[in-house]
């Protein structure tokens, strides 16, 4: 019996936080609870992000939230991501820093592949590039971008961002024309950058399936999460592709009793150690590769949390001392 196929090798993060048959553990920031408001107060991010370095968290994970949208109720960190990112860079050292996700159509390709390969050089190679088409329809008159067809503009500037990668770039697409007597620097520290697609993001399956470099969804129960991973994957294989890897997010709320029963909360559930444990190890099995954790509604200390994951949860899963 042969073991899980090995990922392709692309960057210092994709190379760490993926491993065939193993489940890696990062953070969502803020790195703070926040249940009752849209936004975060911020305070001691940076202190708890090189925290989270320190106990072995794979990653962290920044969101792309452009306007604070009252019916969506969540600003995320606040801060642009990747004006974020470059501060992240410069105060740790290992964990992966990584977007989930950079909504595309609202951005210039030029832009974000020009702050994507900065950061992921400027980082010695630690960025994860998610992105996705957006779902807050709110945003888009605000830039005098069309809602529906977002979809389209993705795709657009998704092969933008995979021509700006090569030497002298020829390109044509909808966003602007690279002629080949041009070039963007800096180049990503490794021949492409790992560009991650959330959800659909308004695609065709096997189009993500073909063009991503791995897939980013959301939380599911156990037997709705394996048919939609085993799916993903069959999908890369029928097109050709190399295994590729899939993560998730989840919302928890660490109770202080190791086994208390769990209770669902939005995008996860509040429980004891034991549960999360035995939900984590389930998912390795269905073939889940990597698990962004949001703390937004943990009613206990975050910095008491993150020390109680490090202690009892990250012992049963790669850290970043293991990583190849």
């Amino acid at each position: 019996m042969t073991g899980p196929a090995a990922f392709p090798k692309l960057n210092r993060a994709f190379n760490s936080v993926f491993q065939p048959g193993r489940l890696s553990l990062g953070l969502i920031i803020p790195l703070e609870a926040y249940p009752r408001h849209a936004e975060p107060t911020m305070e001691h991010h940076l202190e708890r992000a090189r925290l989270a370095e320190e106990l072995g968290f794979a990653a962290l994970w920044l969101r792309d939230v452009p306007f604070n949208v009252p019916s969506f109720g969540d600003a995320g960190q606040m801060f642009d991501p990747f004006v974020y990112l470059g501060m992240l860079t410069a105060v740790t050292d290992r964990i992966a820093l990584s977007t989930g996700s950079i909504i595309l159509p609202l951005r210039h390709p030029a832009h974000v592949a020009k702050a994507a390969a900065s950061v992921d050089v400027l980082s010695g190679g630690r960025l994860l590039l998610g992105v996705a088409s957006g779902d807050r329809p709110e945003e888009y008159p605000a830039m005098a971008m069309g809602f529906e067809d977002r979809g389209a503009r993705f795709r657009d500037g998704f092969a933008y961002i995979r021509a700006a990668a090569g030497a002298y770039p020829v390109a044509q697409t909808d966003q602007g024309t690279l002629s080949g007597g041009l070039d963007m620097l800096p180049k990503p520290t490794a021949r492409q950058l790992p560009l991650l697609v959330t959800g659909g993001s308004q695609q065709d399956p096997d189009w993500v399936a073909r063009h991503s470099d791995g897939w980013i969804t959301y939380p599911r129960g156990a037997a709705a999460q394996a048919r939609v991973v085993a799916d993903y994957r069959q999908r890369v294989a029928a097109q050709g592709q190399p295994s590729k890897p899939v993560s998730q997010s989840l919302y928890i709320d660490l109770q202080s009793d190791p086994t208390a029963a769990p209770r669902p909360i939005h995008l996860g559930f509040s429980s004891g150690v034991d549960y999360l444990l035995r939900y984590l190890e389930e998912l390795q099995s269905l073939g889940v590769n990597h698990v962004a954790l949001n703390m937004r509604f943990n009613h206990a200390d975050i910095e008491a949390t993150m020390h109680r994951l490090a202690s009892q949860v990250l012992p049963h899963f790669p850290t970043l001392s293991e990583a190849p």
